[in-house]
């Protein structure tokens, strides 16, 4: 496979790219890392499903960044929207009537299941979970809440301990009343299950049980990822999400539908929970819904929670909230998506390009030991041993032949989201077929590295 092509970054840019770089080693704090380790990748130039370093070199995003752009880079249509709407208004405080967050709020409640009506803006997705659950416990008057292991809610103070995955331990109090579950994941069966029946009622069951031991009068909500992103894009087996939906409307549980990676298309559906027909109390959502041009989150809320905010006031805000200039990129990413048809074409990819191919690497290479996903969301999670499916890096963490494989791909120009043991394929909505093929002709070359390690 040869390396793709590279571009006509011109002078300045690289000279921008290595002053940048200069200055970020002097004084940036990077998230999630020790910092003394990292030789972060320098990005000078954007553009559709590609990017380029400051060599010049141009890759394929096959990561939509944070699993967020969408639309891809440089989108006319949002990138218009933003520049449109600074020259009207490029602030306002949110208590103001702004046109922006109007018809953003409309879009959105239009495309969300009947009855959830109302949109209450955020900077993000963990600010977002943070308000949904303060709603819950205000209209209930309860606290605990209730969340899955393998799940990621955000890196906020409440958000990192409804996490389920092991970011979280570090700053985990056990004080912030959450209770967390098993989740059904099919190919790492918690409870033994061979077929996805099994799966799903002995799941179930598992969650009823904690309920009740929890004591379902204490139980202010449940927050779950309708698809689980970051914690490796395991897709519920049908009955799975309608089975936790009918268990907290039975023991008066708020239930709320973690769509920050999921929504917007991303899944093949504006919401994945549209995938079966599950309507929750709660949405969050933030990344696809602009595809993160300008920081944006947001809970989309149904009657009843409204309605205890009519005469109540509600204790929460942020000075951003609805931004115009964010809410803009909502609108004009949200049209976009109508007008080029990108959540029609998330599905397509999935169903006759994407799973396919992944499929066939699955086939062609022993260290794959599962695939799965829909639209353009999609994992691949390597193992040294298909029968034992001894991961090849830990749960929690990496491991030298990971970060070879990812190596590889970046070597041969492909830019991938990874996690642990998993490769996620989750290119931009509107990607190009060819691009999409190219990207996995590269993946296909770079997970020969992985099948070195197999052992079995």
């Amino acid at each position: 496979m040869a390396v793709t092509n590279t571009s006509d970054v011109t002078q300045t840019l690289k000279a921008e790219g290595e002053r940048a770089y200069e200055l970020d080693r002097k004084h940036v704090f990077h998230s999630w890392s020790a910092q003394d380790r990292l030789t972060p990748f320098n990005v000078v130039k954007t553009e559709g499903s590609y990017l380029w370093d400051a060599d010049g070199k141009r890759y394929i995003d096959f990561s939509s960044q944070m699993v967020n752009t969408n639309v891809g880079h440089q989108h006319p249509k949002v990138v218009t929207a933003v520049q449109e709407q600074a020259a009207k208004i490029a602030t306002i405080a949110p208590a103001h009537v702004s046109a922006p967050r109007s018809e953003a709020a409309r879009l959105i409640a239009e495309r969300a299941p009947e009855g959830l009506d109302y949109v209450f803006f955020t900077n993000g997705g963990a600010d977002a979970n943070e308000h949904a659950i303060r709603m819950a416990r205000l209209h209930t008057g309860k606290s605990k809440v209730m969340s899955a292991y393998r799940s990621y809610h955000g890196g906020t103070d409440l958000a990192i301990n409804v996490t389920g995955d092991p970011r979280r331990l570090p700053v985990d109090t056990a004080s912030a009343g959450i209770v967390h579950f098993m989740p059904s994941y099919p190919y790492r069966s918690y409870f033994n299950a061979e077929t996805a029946e099994e799966e799903v009622q002995r799941a179930l069951e598992h969650l009823e049980q904690t309920i009740i031991l929890e004591g379902p009068g204490t139980i202010a909500a449940l927050i779950l990822e309708t698809i689980p992103g970051t914690a490796g894009i395991y897709v519920p087996p049908p009955g799975y999400m309608a089975g936790v939906r009918k268990l907290t409307e039975k023991y008066g549980i708020v239930f709320i539908a973690d769509e920050v990676m999921a929504g917007f298309g991303r899944a093949g559906k504006w919401f994945a929970v549209d995938l079966w027909d599950v309507t929750p109390d709660l949405i969050t959502f933030a990344k696809g819904v602009n595809s993160g041009y300008v920081p944006l989150g947001g809970v989309i809320i149904n009657q009843a929670i409204y309605d205890t905010f009519r005469e109540r006031t509600y204790p929460g805000g942020l000075t951003y909230s609805g931004h115009p200039l964010a809410t803009a990129a909502a609108v004009g990413a949200i049209e976009a998506m109508d007008e080029e048809g990108m959540i029609e074409n998330a599905a397509r990819l999935g169903s006759e390009i994407i799973g396919p191919s992944l499929e066939r690497l699955k086939e062609l290479h022993p260290a794959v030991g599962d695939v799965r996903g829909v639209g353009c969301f999609w994992a691949v999670e390597l193992v040294t041993d298909r029968q034992t499916k001894e991961p090849l890096a830990p749960y929690g963490g990496s491991s030298s032949a990971m970060a070879e494989v990812i190596s590889k791909c970046g070597e041969l120009g492909l830019i991938v989201f990874a996690n642990f043991n998993r490769i996620h394929v989750v290119p931009p909505l509107n990607v190009d077929d060819e691009i999409i093929r190219e990207g996995l002709a590269i993946l296909d070359e770079a997970l020969s590295v992985a099948d070195q390690y197999y052992q079995a």
